[in-house]
């Protein structure tokens, strides 16, 4: 048989460098359907099987690239787990990004959820967009319920910072979403962006769900978020690791009391793979509420964030 053509990468356009597996879709339709109680199929859109695969940039990608629908994540953020991590403002990511804003700053939340950011910047002028927002427009004035891309049209180059926590990995255009968020920011304004990343404890864990299709489509290095930030125009791109949180750190556990690491391969329909997250799910659990984070430099942390700069005017 012929090897597979490499598919491009969806940050630089260069072809993959190696496939690092084949995930079948029943596997994942299965599993999502157990553990998450929600059917990924119709955003799988007839895909029998998905490739992960390593770009240049060490960027891990899947392919075909199928984001989650509505009906999705309705089932997924039914869980009192996903429901507590969406609205805890305790998560380091947010404490970093706050640390740079400036009082009476206008800072856009992209994918704002609950718009849990905005108790970390209170005297920011705080706009938070998410087209899959249900709460109600009138008492939440900061919530806008529309695409970026519908945004610009009124506020192109108005904001001062553009955040997008844990956002990026989900879309299927990560270099026009990058763009979008430039296009938002005024000249010298400052953009944030939080992924997961790769080697991380959630790629240790066998059967880790939450960074497979039609969720995580991508997980992200230092190389690839530098090279997002220059192919939107973006200068002075630094890249750092988020530290662990109380809201996090139950995977980091998950991943050390796991009795099988996911190396060379992430998914596999196997009894061993099934059953060691949860043989670690109780010691896991006890360890993210009684024992102290890992500390900041010893570890490679929950995520990576980008902060980059729109270039000032001449």
């Amino acid at each position: 048989m012929s090897e597979p053509a490499h598919p491009l990468c969806p940050v630089t356009g260069e072809p993959a460098v190696r496939r690092v597996q084949v995930v079948d879709a029943r596997l994942l339709t299965a599993l999502w359907r157990i553990v998450h109680r929600t059917d990924p199929r119709p955003s799988f859109r007839g895909a029998a099987r998905f490739g992960l695969w390593e770009s240049p940039t060490g960027l891990y990608f899947f392919d075909p690239m199928r984001a989650g629908d509505a009906g999705f994540y309705a089932g997924f953020y039914r869980s009192r787990f996903m429901q507590g991590y969406l609205r805890d403002a305790g998560r380091a990511e947010f404490g970093l990004v706050a640390e740079c804003i400036a009082p009476g700053a206008r800072v856009l939340d992209v994918g704002c959820g609950f718009g849990t950011f905005r108790h970390r910047v209170p005297r920011a002028d705080y706009t938070g967009l998410d087209p899959n927002f249900s709460g109600d427009p009138s008492e939440n004035p900061w919530a806008r319920a529309e695409m970026l891309a519908e945004h610009l049209a009124e506020r192109s180059g108005f904001y001062d910072a553009a955040c997008a926590f844990q956002v990026m990995e989900h879309v299927e255009d990560p270099l026009g979403l990058m763009r979008e968020m430039a296009a938002a920011l005024r000249p010298g304004g400052s953009a944030f962006v939080c992924v997961p990343h790769v080697p991380s404890a959630p790629t240790r864990v066998p059967n880790w769900l939450t960074n497979a299709v039609p969720h995580h489509l991508t997980w992200w290095t230092a190389p690839a978020l530098r090279a997002l930030a220059a192919r939107a125009g973006l200068t002075e791109a630094e890249v750092l690791v988020v530290p662990w949180s109380r809201a996090d750190v139950f995977v980091y556990w998950l991943a050390r009391f796991s009795p099988v690491k996911a190396t060379t391969r992430h998914y596999r329909h196997a009894a061993a793979w099934h059953l060691a997250p949860l043989a670690a799910a109780l010691p896991a659990y006890l360890a993210s509420r009684f024992m102290p984070l890992p500390k900041p430099g010893r570890d490679e942390g929950v995520s990576l964030l980008l902060v980059a700069r729109k270039p000032a005017l001449a």
